[in-house]
């Protein structure tokens, strides 16, 4: 009686292009949505029904929205690839038709089922990806019909489950990497258990929740040198007196006044800097910037080199992206705080070109978790800074 058809257009994005900042890992996740269902009721199908058997439709009302939950979990392969599944519940939709001879047609259908799809993953900045799935559902719909007067209906409560299609297109963005809210719009193919198939078109906010991620480690400085070559002293003697006269006199020695080269490497630990996958500095890695410019109080500066390093997870591409940002962050910080001086900085990004772990340590580990602490040495931040820094002798 009642037929879902189309009302939304809705494609699936092809989610093969390069990852630009975020890096997904292997991990599980679980999730929760509620939003709305939209259906299109079939009135011109119910109508010729009803003509059929001999009655004619005077009105009738549509109920074609009703809210919809889902819960699903997942495993998100890499980057661009994840396999998800979850139960929902897409809404509870119906009619009422008043006829002559006297009487009336009510019906109604619930829709819920299981779904397992295929998720890719776009992302387009540090936070936020876009999304696209497609994958198969399995819907239950149990219809309920009632009549009055002459109208009567040969099965009130027919049901059934039927394995169909289902596609969508969204966004996700991530808070923090405990917490991501995703928007998506889905249809799901249906039969409403009296022949009639149709889509329902579902639009949900989700919250995205990661199992299992990387304690924040504590900020170190893994290297620092300084060289302070020593200085040439100049020893200036007074002028020899008169012979013919003696004067007692004070000599005043000359503050000698000199120069010292100095060279400085640091290296910071840029999960502290940042946060595992991102480039925005964090308030942990702004006061230990910080406290590195303090130190940087009164130097001439010749150069600093700020160079930014990944591990050897993700793309080259984005691995080198991901790196220049971070040490362009680090270059930004410093010249907006009026430490340095923008010409003097060069920034690089280096990619996971010269990590600090060998190239095979890490292999063979049971989980993507124990990777990415066990490469945390290679994700770092190093600055080189060479210059002059006057100090006083007597």
């Amino acid at each position: 009686m009642n037929k879902c058809l189309v009302t939304l257009s809705v494609c699936l994005a092809m989610l093969t292009t390069t990852n630009a900042i975020s890096q997904n890992i292997n991990q599980f996740y679980g999730g929760v949505g509620g939003g709305l269902g939209k259906a299109k009721i079939d009135d011109v199908k119910i109508n010729e029904q009803l003509t059929n058997t001999g009655f004619t439709n005077t009105s009738v009302s549509d109920v074609n929205k009703d809210a919809a939950y889902k819960i699903f979990g997942g495993y998100q392969f890499n980057t661009y690839f994840g396999i998800e599944g979850g139960f929902f519940r897409l809404g509870q939709f119906g009619f009422k038709s008043v006829t002559t001879p006297t009487g009336s047609l009510s019906g109604q259908t619930v829709m819920d089922g299981a779904n397992l799809d295929y998720v890719g993953t776009l992302p387009l900045n540090n936070q936020l990806s876009l999304l696209g799935r497609i994958g198969v559902d399995s819907v239950l719909a149990r219809d309920s019909f009632t009549t009055t007067g002459a109208v009567f209906a040969t099965n009130a409560n027919p049901q059934i489950r039927e394995a169909n299609f289902k596609a969508g297109l969204g966004f996700s963005y991530k808070f923090n990497t405990s917490m991501s809210l995703r928007g998506e719009i889905e249809r799901y193919r249906v039969n409403d258990a009296i022949g009639n198939r149709g889509d329902i078109d579902v639009a949900t906010l989700s919250l995205v929740f990661p199992f299992g991620g990387t304690p924040p480690q504590q900020p170190k400085v893994v290297e620092r040198i300084v060289y302070e070559p020593s200085p040439v002293v100049v020893v200036t003697e007074p002028a020899p007196l008169p012979v013919e006269r003696i004067v007692i006199q004070e000599i005043q020695v000359p503050v000698l006044v000199l120069p010292v080269a100095q060279h400085l490497h640091v290296s910071f630990n840029s999960d502290v800097l940042f946060g595992f996958d991102r480039s925005t500095i964090s308030p942990e890695g702004k006061a230990e910037l910080d406290k590195f410019g303090n130190e940087l109080n009164g130097l001439e500066y010749d150069q600093v080199a700020i160079d930014g390093h990944t591990d050897r997870i993700g793309t080259v591409a984005y691995n080198d992206s991901l790196s220049l940002l971070r040490a362009e962050a680090v270059k930004n910080y410093f010249v907006l705080r009026g430490v340095i001086p923008a010409q003097k900085i060069i920034a690089v990004g280096k990619g996971s070109s010269q990590p600090v772990t060998g190239v095979g340590a890490c292999k063979g580990l049971h989980s993507s978790i124990d990777a990415i602490a066990c490469l945390q040495p290679d994700r770092r931040v190093e600055v080189d800074v060479t210059g002059m820094k006057v100090v006083t002798q007597n």
